[in-house]
C-alpha cells in the first residue's frame, strides 16, 4: 500500500547514471532477491492448490502444509527485503511530507539509519535462533527446523546490505547527523536505565509512546518502528536476550493462515490484469448509470464486488477508481466528492471477506474464520446503504449537468452475459470456505486458478509471461511488508504482555462506566484513532490479544466484536490528516489530497453513525451464524 512516500534517496539527491556503482548493485541485489520471492509466490499457489485436488481425489498430501509453512517463512523475509528495496514499507509521512526539502533529505536517511540499526541488532540474534532450531525435526518431511528458520537471517543479511547501499547515495553530512542522533539516543538510554527501571511500567510510555511515536513521525516504517521500540524497551530495563524478539516475529509471521495474504493480493492483481473488474463495472453502469447519483450507486457495487475477491483495500480501489471516475467526472462530479466517496466506500467495505484484516484478527485472537467471513457481509451492506443515501442527497449538486439514458435491456443483458463469469467468483470464494471445500488460507488458490482461466480463455486481457514475474514480485513486495507489521507487531504485543501492561488494561477497561454499552463505545472511539495512526493489522495484533478476552467478560459476541473493530479501524484508516489509506486513495484517484479534506467529513459522519447501530444492534453482525 502507497500509504506515503517510499523510500527512494534523499529528496536533493542528483539522479545517478547507470554506470555509477551503487545504482549497478542496488539493480543486481533486487534482482537476486526478487526473483526467489516471485518464484516462492508461485510455489506456494502450486502446493496449495494440489493439496485441494489430492483432498478432492480422496488422496491426501500430508506434508503440503508443512513445505507450505517452511516457504512461507522465507517468502515473508524475502518479501520484506523486496519492499526495503522499493520502498513499499508502510510509513507515516504527514508530518515529514510538511518540512522543506532538506529536512526531507535528513529524516529519509534516518528511517534508513534506524532500520539499519535495528537489523545490526538483530542478525546475531538470528543466527542464534537458527541454531536453536536445528534440535527441532519437521514431523512430515523429517527436515531440520534449520532450513526453515535459516530465512530469518538471511532476510536480515539482505536488507542489511540494501539499507547500506541506499545509505551509500546519501550525503556525508547527513550520514553523521543521523549517527550522532542516534548514537545520543542509544548513550541517553543507557545512562537512564536504573531510573527507567525504577518507574516500573510507567516506563513504557518512555518506549511505546515517546521513542516509537518519534520514530513515526519522523517517517520510519510502522514495523520497524514497532521493532525498534520493542527491543529498546528490552534491552534497557530487561535482561531478555533479543533471540526472544527473533522467535515472536517468527511465530506472527508463520501463522498458516496469514498466508492467505500474499495469494489474495495476487488474486487482486489477477482481477485487474484480466480485465474482470472492468467487466464487472461495466454491467453495474448500464444497469444504475441512468438514475440520480447512479455512477456512485455503481461505485459502492463494485467496490462490494471487488471487495469479495482481492481481500486488499489498496487493490480494490485500483482496480475501480480507473474506471468509473473519467466517466463520473464528465458527469460533473468534483474531484473531491469523487476522492471522498472512494475513500469512504473502501472504509465501507473492509468487513466483506476474504478481507485481509479478517484474516488476520482470525490468526491473532482465534475466532472462526468461516464465521468472520459469514458474518461480514450484512455489515456492510449497511454501511453501504448508509452510503447510498448520503450520496443521493451530495448528486444533487454534484451530477446534474449530464441527463444519461437509461440503457436499452439488450445492452443491461449483453453486459450481464459478459461479465456474469466475473461475478460469480466472489460467491465462489465464499462458498469454497464456508462449504469446506477449501480452508481460508487454500481458497484464494482457487480464486486464481479460476481467473487464470477467465484471463486466458473469456477476457483475454493483459496476462502474459512478460507481465507475470512483475505482477508475483509486487505480490512479495507487498506481502512482505505487511507480514513484517505483523511479526514487529507480535514481538511489542509478547513485551507489553510480559512487563504486566495487559493485566493493568484489562483492571482498566473492566471498570469503564456504563457495563458492556460503554466498553463497546470505548472500543469503537479507540480503535478509530489507531486505525488512524497504525493501520489495522498491527493495530489488530497489538491490541486485538488484549481486549477480545476482555469483550468476553462483558458478554460481547467475539465475531459480533471483530465486526466493531475492523470497521472502526476502517473508518480511522481513511479519515484524513492521518489516515493512511485516505492517501492510497488520493494516488490511486489521481486527486491531490486537499480535495477531499472538507467533502469526505459528511461520509465519514454517516458511516460513523451507522457503526453505532451496528455496534448497539447484535443481530446485523451474528445473524447468519
Amino acid at each position: 500500500m502507497s500509504t506515503a512516500a517510499g523510500m527512494h534517496g534523499p529528496a536533493n539527491a542528483a539522479p545517478l547514471d547507470h554506470g555509477d556503482w551503487i545504482a549497478a548493485a542496488e539493480r543486481w541485489l533486487r534482482r537476486i532477491v526478487e526473483i526467489p520471492a516471485a518464484l516462492l509466490v508461485a510455489a506456494e499457489v502450486v502446493i496449495l492448490f494440489a493439496g485441494i485436488c489430492a483432498r478432492s481425489l480422496h488422496r491426501p498430501i500430508i506434508w503440503t502444509d508443512e513445505l507450505a509453512s517452511i516457504l512461507f517463512l522465507w517468502l515473508a523475509m524475502l518479501g520484506s527485503v523486496v519492499a526495503i528495496q522499493r520502498g513499499e514499507h508502510m510509513r507515516l509521512t504527514f508530518v515529514v511530507g510538511s518540512l522543506s526539502k532538506r529536512a526531507q533529505a535528513w529524516c529519509e536517511t534516518l528511517a534508513i539509519g534506524a532500520i539499519f540499526v535495528f537489523l545490526t541488532l538483530m542478525l546475531h540474534a538470528a543466527y542464534d535462533y537458527t541454531e536453536d532450531q536445528s534440535f527441532v525435526e519437521m514431523p512430515a518431511l523429517g527436515w531440520p527446523g534449520t532450513i526453515r528458520a535459516l530465512a530469518v537471517p538471511v532476510g536480515f543479511a539482505a536488507a542489511l546490505l540494501s539499507c547500506s547501499l541506499r545509505l551509500a547515495r546519501h550525503g556525508i553530512a547527513d550520514l553523521i547527523g543521523v549517527g550522532l542522533v542516534l548514537g545520543a539516543f542509544v548513550l541517553l538510554l543507557t545512562l537512564a536505565a536504573p531510573a527507567l527501571t525504577a518507574m516500573g511500567n510507567w516506563s513504557l510510555l518512555v518506549f511505546f509512546v515517546g521513542l516509537l511515536g518519534a520514530g513515526v513521525i519522523s517517517g520510519v516504517p510502522i514495523a520497524f518502528s514497532f521493532a525498534l521500540a520493542t527491543c529498546a524497551y528490552l534491552l534497557t530495563v530487561t535482561s531478555t536476550p533479543l533471540t526472544i524478539v527473533v522467535g515472536r516475529m517468527d511465530e506472527g509471521m508463520s501463522g498458516l493462515i496469514l498466508l492467505a495474504i500474499p495469494l489474495f493480493v495476487l488474486l487482486g492483481q489477477l482481477v485487474e490484469a484480466t480485465g474482470m473488474a472492468r467487466v464487472m463495472v461495466a454491467f453495474l453502469a448500464s444497469l444504475l448509470g441512468h438514475v440520480r447519483a447512479g455512477m456512485s450507486y455503481v461505485l459502492l457495487g463494485a467496490m462490494l464486488l471487488v471487495s469479495g475477491i482481492s481481500g486488499s483495500k489498496t487493490a480494490d480501489m485500483a482496480a475501480v477508481a480507473p474506471v468509473l471516475f473519467p466517466e463520473m467526472r464528465r458527469r460533473g462530479m468534483k474531484d473531491g466528492e469523487l476522492l471522498s466517496l472512494l475513500a469512504a466506500s473502501g472504509a465501507m467495505s473492509e468487513t466483506i471477506p476474504p478481507s485481509i484484516v479478517l484474516i488476520a484478527i482470525a490468526s491473532v485472537t482465534g475466532v472462526s474464520i468461516a464465521a468472520l467471513f459469514t458474518a461480514g457481509i450484512l455489515p456492510a451492506l449497511v454501511l453501504a446503504v448508509v452510503l447510498a443515501l448520503v450520496a443521493r442527497y451530495r448528486a444533487g449538486t454534484e451530477e446534474d449537468s449530464i441527463v444519461v439514458p437509461r440503457a436499452p435491456a439488450a445492452v443491461v443483458a449483453k453486459t450481464l452475459a459478459v461479465a456474469l463469469p466475473a461475478l460469480l467468483l466472489p460467491f465462489l470464494i465464499r462458498t469454497a470456505v464456508v462449504e469446506g471445500v477449501a480452508t481460508a488460507t487454500e481458497v484464494s488458490t482457487i480464486g486464481i486458478a479460476y481467473s487464470l482461466v477467465l484471463g486466458l480463455v473469456i477476457y483475454r486481457g493483459g496476462l502474459s509471461w512478460r507481465a507475470a514475474l512483475p505482477m508475483l514480485a509486487r505480490t512479495a513486495s507487498l506481502s512482505g511488508a505487511i507480514l513484517f507489521i505483523v511479526g514487529a507487531a507480535s514481538a511489542m504485543a509478547w513485551a507489553l504482555t510480559q512487563s504486566g501492561f495487559s493485566h493493568d488494561l484489562a483492571r482498566a477497561m473492566a471498570g469503564v462506566p456504563g457495563g458492556q454499552f460503554g466498553f463497546l463505545l470505548i472500543s469503537v472511539i479507540a480503535f478509530m484513532v489507531l486505525g488512524s495512526l497504525l493501520e489495522g493489522i498491527p493495530a489488530i495484533v497489538l491490541f486485538g490479544p488484549l481486549l477480545f478476552p476482555i469483550a468476553h467478560q462483558f458478554g460481547v459476541n467475539e465475531v459480533h466484536y471483530s465486526m466493531i473493530v475492523i470497521l472502526a479501524m476502517g473508518i480511522g484508516l481513511f479519515a484524513p490528516p492521518f489516515g493512511l489509506c485516505y492517501y492510497a486513495a488520493c494516488i490511486i484517484g489521481q486527486v491531490p489530497p486537499e480535495a477531499g479534506m472538507r467533502r469526505i467529513w459528511i461520509y465519514l459522519g454517516s458511516l460513523f453513525l451507522g457503526l453505532l447501530v451496528l455496534t448497539f444492534v447484535p443481530w446485523f453482525s451474528t445473524v447468519f451464524l
